[in-house]
This record gives C-alpha cells, structure tokens and sequence, in this order.
C-alpha cells in the first residue's frame, strides 16, 4: 500500500539565494527606471538665489531710456546754390522766422535775370510792331470794304435806271444785262471782302491774345527769376535757436544741400530707443511715466519708427500736461512705458537665470529644501521685476532665480 507524502510548507534554507537574487534584481529595476539619467549636482546654498512663486498683480510696462530733443528740427537748406558772401548768424543764437542766416551770391544767376530782361524788351517791341501793322491792316481792310460798298451803291443805282430803260426799250439788252452783271459782281465782292475780313479780324484777335499770353508768361517769367535772385539770402522758417550751421566764407553750396539746423524750443518731445522684442506692441497712443523732483510726468507715444537697427527702433514721446521745471536738450530720463492694463497672474522676480534657460525650465525646490528639480515651464509678458508664468508653477513654490551657468545642466541639485 503506497504512503502518501505531505508537502512541507514554508521558506528553506535553499531558497535564500533565489529570494536575495530577486530583490537585488527589483532594486535595480527600479533605480534604473528611476534613478538613471537624472543626473545630481552637490552645490552651495550661499551660491544661489532662492525666490518664491508669488500671486500677484502684474503691470505690463518696460523701462526706457529717453533723451530730450527739440519738438522740431527744421533743416536749413538753400534754394538756390552759390558762393557763400556772409554769414549772419552764428551756432547758438537765437533766430526769429525770416531771419537772414547766410547771404550767397551766383553771377550766373545775374546773368539770367539780364537774359531774361533782355527778352522780354524784344518780345514787347515785337508786340507793339505786331500791333502797329494789324492796326494798319485794320485799316487799309475798312477803306477796301468802304470802297466796296460804294461800288455795289453805284452799280446798282446804274442798273436800275439801266432796269427802267430797257423796259421802254430805250437801250438794248446787252447793254442791260451787262449793268446787272455789273452790280451781282459788285456785291458777291462785297460779301467775299467782308467774310474774308471777318476772318482776318478773328486771326488777329487770337494772335494778339497769343502774343499777350507769351508776354505775360514772360513776365512772370523775369519776377520768379528775381524772387530766385532773393532767395541767396538763406533765411529761417521758424522761431528757434540755431543748432547747426556747416559753412564757410568763400565755399560753394549746392541747391538743397543742408547747411544747418534750427531747433524750435517752444517744446520738447523724449525720443527713445525699445528692443525689437516689443516692436508688435507699441503703439501710438500709449502712455509712458517718469518720475522728477518727487513729482510724475505723463508722456503718450506720438510716433513709431518702423525701422530696426542694431535690435532696437525708435519711438517719439510728447508731453502730455507739464514739463520738468529747466527741461533741457540732451537730458535724460528713465521711463515706464505702459503696454497694457494691470492683472492678476503667477509671477517670479526677473533673475540671471533666463539667460541660460529662455525661460523654458527653472529648477524647483522640493518641500524639504535641499533637493532642487528640473522643470519645465512657459513664461508669457514681462517687464522690469517680473515673469509672468503661464504654465508650470505654483504660487508658494520656491525657485532658483540665480545663474545656471555653473550647472551644467544637471537634473538635480543638492543644496549643502
């Protein structure tokens, strides 16, 4: 009869090994999935900056540096070129509009205004003869018509008695036909004549009115040529003071070069220069402030240059109430240009650290305080203090806002 053998239950001594095996085997599982490539960094806490994620109200604004320049600039440029005889004015004095500033001279034109005065003389001589002799046409046309007239009276009293004498068979019919064709004659002349001096008076008059038209034009022609003969006296277009004048005794300007500037000082306008990052959101209209001698000055945006050098573009400032008392040309003041209305929204104080990162990953603090973690983020607006963070961060959660240089990337930090 066969014996049934019972199973002994429970761990021997024989599979120890294979238990040991195991757990070494799940520990390195899991450091390799945990573990493995999250490379660590042993760093000193007096090395880095600490700062905490904050919830708070975010003015949209970038600073700027703004220098103060004339509210205009009128360019001095003469209208005729020549030879510079005199200057009237100095750098730095203070003109009034329609002030000589420099006096030029040019032979040349002289010369044209002779040429011009000349021809015109001629032209009005040939007029006067032209109208002396349509005047006498005028005349020798009247006496022909008069002439004319009295014929066709004649031949037509002749006919009529030479009508009635036929008729009592007085004189004979070739004799009568001749008298009438004698007056037809006579007056088809007289109506040829007179359509023809009707033309010729219609001829004349236009002619007359194109040779008036030509002297008129003449004419003016001579007083433009004088007015450019004034116009060598440089003159200025507005009150102001004279900023710029590049010209010496004896040198020869062209027309419409620049020779100078004048700065009007009735006002003063804040030209400042904004990195090409902001270029799709300043626009005409927006406010700057700044502050001075413990007071605010309000300023709007009058211009945007749409031209970018060297990162940056220019923009245009003006006053929008009161001026800083002694305002003066060249200063410079530190604005706050407002971009949009304030909101509440998850901030980090600006730090070194964006440099190396573009604000892509930070490394985050764990609640104990000395481990530090890569993380990825997203930061929307910023302005001179503050990133405004759109995805990755919590409010009361701690960064490091200090250069990440050092790093090398590393994934974890230990804070010794």
């Amino acid at each position: 009869m066969d014996r049934i053998i019972e199973k002994k239950h429970g761990l021997r001594k024989k599979h120890l090994p294979y238990l040991t095996g195991g757990v070494v085997v799940i520990v390195c599982l899991l450091w390799l999935a945990v573990g493995r490539g999250r490379s660590t960094l042993v760093v000193k806490a007096t090395d880095v900056t600490i700062s905490t994620v904050v919830k708070g109200e975010f003015k949209d604004y970038v600073r700027l540096n703004g220098t103060v320049v004339p509210i205009q600039v009128v360019q001095i440029s003469p209208e005729e070129g020549g030879i510079v005889c005199e200057k009237v004015a100095e750098e730095g004095q203070t003109v009034r509009k329609g002030d000589v500033i420099v006096r030029l001279s040019n032979s040349n034109l002289d010369l044209q205004i002779l040429n011009a005065e000349a021809e015109l003389a001629e032209k009005q001589n040939l007029l006067r003869n032209t109208q002396v002799a349509m005047q006498q046409d005028r005349l020798n046309n009247e006496t022909e018509l008069a002439s004319l007239k009295m014929d066709v009276v004649r031949k037509r009293r002749a006919f009529e008695q030479n009508d009635r004498l036929f008729q009592e068979k007085l004189i004979s019919r070739e004799t009568f036909l001749q008298a009438r064709e004698d007056y037809e004659l006579a007056v088809k002349k007289e109506d040829l004549i007179g359509e023809r001096l009707k033309k010729d008076a219609q001829y004349r008059s236009i002619q007359m009115e194109q040779m008036e038209d030509n002297l008129a034009n003449m004419q003016r022609n001579l007083v433009l040529v004088r007015e450019r003969k004034g116009k060598l006296e440089v003159r200025s277009a507005i009150d102001g003071e004279l900023g710029l004048l590049d010209v010496e005794l004896g040198q020869s300007i062209a027309a419409g070069a620049m020779i100078g500037q004048i700065n009007d000082l009735s006002d003063y306008k804040i030209e400042a220069q904004v990195d090409e990052h902001y270029i799709d959101r300043v626009k005409v209209g927006l406010q700057a402030t700044f502050e001075r001698d413990n007071r605010q000055f309000v300023l709007t945006v009058r211009k945007v240059y749409p031209e970018v050098r060297q990162g940056k573009f220019r923009t245009d400032l003006v006053f929008t109430d009161s001026r800083p008392a002694n305002i003066r040309t060249g200063q410079t003041y530190y604005l706050n240009l407002e971009l949009g209305r304030p909101e509440t929204t998850t901030l980090i104080p600006r730090g070194t650290f964006f440099q190396a990162t573009g604000g892509n990953w930070v490394y985050v603090l764990d609640k104990s305080g000395q481990n530090a973690y890569r993380r990825n983020i997203r930061i929307g607006r910023q302005n001179p203090r503050y990133y405004e963070v759109e995805e990755g961060l919590e409010p009361g959660e701690k960064i490091i806002v200090s250069g990440y240089e050092a790093f090398n990337n590393n994934e974890v930090l230990r804070i010794k």
